[in-house]
């Protein structure tokens, strides 16, 4: 694991199919320490990630649980995730045991919907640092840059390109991403340019 903002590390899975990094997020909170759509970590994360004690682990959709039973299974945390993608999530093997609701506080993230490649995808929101993190609603790829996924892994294109553009009413900077490279300044920025090709 790297510290990739204060009291934020991330540790990398490389995809081959999609020739980028997923990526899982450990964030230090005093109200409990939270992972965010953890990949394989190897032996010596998962023993950083105990030894640091994880309570709570947050999926943002449908197909990001990943290592979260591994995580769940050494740290005793408990797992969330939306409810409208819950059902897919247990069907792929997630151990689930909360509901992420939107407008929901957990640790210092505000729970934001972010639906179109699934009916329960959620970005977290931490207003007081201006940063977003984000699983699939976009992808940090190429680096420096924005995308969506392909139309054909997306429920629905259309309310994909809304939820990103409804994405810049919030006030963020920094932009963590579950899939390609984190943009850690002018996010917005970023962002903003690719809804401008909508």
């Amino acid at each position: 694991m790297r510290e990739i903002l204060t009291g934020i590390f991330t540790w990398p899975w490389f995809s081959e199919p999609h020739g980028y990094n997923f990526n899982g997020h450990f964030i230090k909170h005093p109200d409990g320490n939270l992972c965010v759509d953890p990949v394989e970590p190897s032996d010596e994360d998962l023993a950083e990630l105990a030894r640091q004690g994880v309570a709570r682990i947050l999926i943002t959709n449908r197909n990001h649980s990943r290592a979260a039973n591994k995580i769940r299974a050494r740290t005793g945390a408990r797992t969330a995730i939306h409810r409208a993608d819950a059902a897919h999530a247990r069907k792929e093997g997630a151990e689930l045991d909360d509901e992420l609701k939107v407008g929901d506080k957990v640790g210092p993230f505000v729970v934001v919907g972010a639906p179109g490649k699934s009916l329960g995808e959620v970005v977290l929101h931490w207003p007081e640092r201006k940063i977003l993190l984000v699983g699939d609603a976009v992808v940090g790829d190429p680096p420096g840059k924005c995308k969506l996924l392909p139309d054909k892994v997306v429920d629905d294109p259309p309310r994909l390109r809304d939820s990103a553009r409804g994405l810049l009413a919030l006030d963020f900077d920094t932009l963590l991403v579950g899939d390609g490279e984190a943009i850690l300044s002018s996010a917005k920025e970023r962002l903003r340019e690719l809804v401008q090709t909508f």
